[in-house]
């Protein structure tokens, strides 16, 4: 007779399933890896944000921020860039920002706005008003787009003054107007902002008065009053061409003829016709007389 095991396969197997269970249900669970949260988390939406941005401030005294190269970076200012380069004014714009306390607004025009003038209009210009025309696009504080919408007009630019530079900006709805008294333009986007400096883009050339103002026409001398040249108070006045010859006066018939000599009259400067004339009756008149005198006595005589 064979000895019965005293725990049988199915008891067994049932122990061993109920075993393994409760050692599952007491380990951790599973933490969810670093990929799956990012595919279970929203998408942020991004702001809208300047062409370049502003570095992160990570010191107090951060180095200023390079005017060209944001200028570079953002695209489509070469010829803006190429002229503060030219004319120095960069230098000026970056002393001016080397100090923390001082604030810019720069309006700058595109590529297209400069395409836009005339042809050679800048090579009209002098250096000296090369320079006027960038500081025109200079404002000496930092202005936001918001800031615009109370700005006092004239605004106040780093050109010589607000009487021959004049510029006005106001806002309609959610544009920013400009206008310089010859070219009406909007801001179309903001290049750059930070608490110092900030960078719009305009898509004209902000043209001020004092350089590009039309000048009125001059009016064209009349003839009468073109200035006659000086007369010699001893030169004769000229006749007209038109001016009727003097008329011959006749000697009177009771004027005696005192003298039966011819009588020398001097050269004089101009000729007199009516004191020639009456000179030439009066010897004629003389030899007549002294014919007929002559003739009466020759022929009373005896021959």
């Amino acid at each position: 007779m064979t000895k019965q095991p005293l725990i049988s396969l199915p008891f067994l197997l049932v122990f061993l399933y109920l075993s393994t269970s409760k050692a599952l249900a007491q380990s951790p669970a599973h933490a969810p890896s670093h990929q799956d949260h990012q595919a279970q988390a929203p998408a942020a939406q991004a702001p809208d944000q300047p062409l370049v941005r502003a570095p992160p401030r990570k010191s107090p005294h951060p180095a200023p921020p390079n005017v060209t190269d944001i200028l570079d970076k953002a695209g489509g200012f070469s010829t803006f860039i190429r002229l503060l380069k030219n004319t120095q004014v960069i230098n000026q714009i970056e002393s001016q920002l080397n100090n923390s306390n001082n604030d810019l607004t720069i309006l700058a025009p595109t590529n297209d706005a400069f395409s836009g003038l005339k042809p050679g209009t800048l090579n009209t210009l002098t250096n000296e008003e090369k320079v006027q025309l960038l500081q025109f696009h200079l404002i000496p504080s930092f202005e936001s787009v918001s800031n615009f919408q109370t700005i006092s007009n004239p605004v106040r630019t780093q050109a010589s003054n607000t009487h021959d530079y004049p510029l006005n900006i106001t806002t309609t709805g959610g544009s920013v107007n400009i206008t310089t008294g010859i070219v009406n333009t909007t801001i179309s986007g903001t290049v750059y902002s930070d608490n110092q400096l900030a960078i719009y883009r305009v898509d004209k050339v902000l043209l001020p008065l004092a350089i590009f103002a039309p000048n009125a026409p001059s009016p064209s001398p009349s003839p009468a009053s073109s200035p006659s040249p000086l007369k010699s108070p001893s030169s004769p006045k000229p006749r007209s061409a038109s001016a009727s010859p003097p008329a011959v006066v006749k000697p009177k018939k009771e004027q005696p003829a005192a003298s039966t000599t011819s009588v020398n009259i001097p050269p004089v400067a101009s000729l007199d016709l009516s004191g020639g004339v009456g000179i030439a009756v009066i010897d004629m008149a003389s030899s007549v007389g002294v014919a007929v005198v002559a003739g009466v006595f020759l022929w009373g005589r005896p021959i």
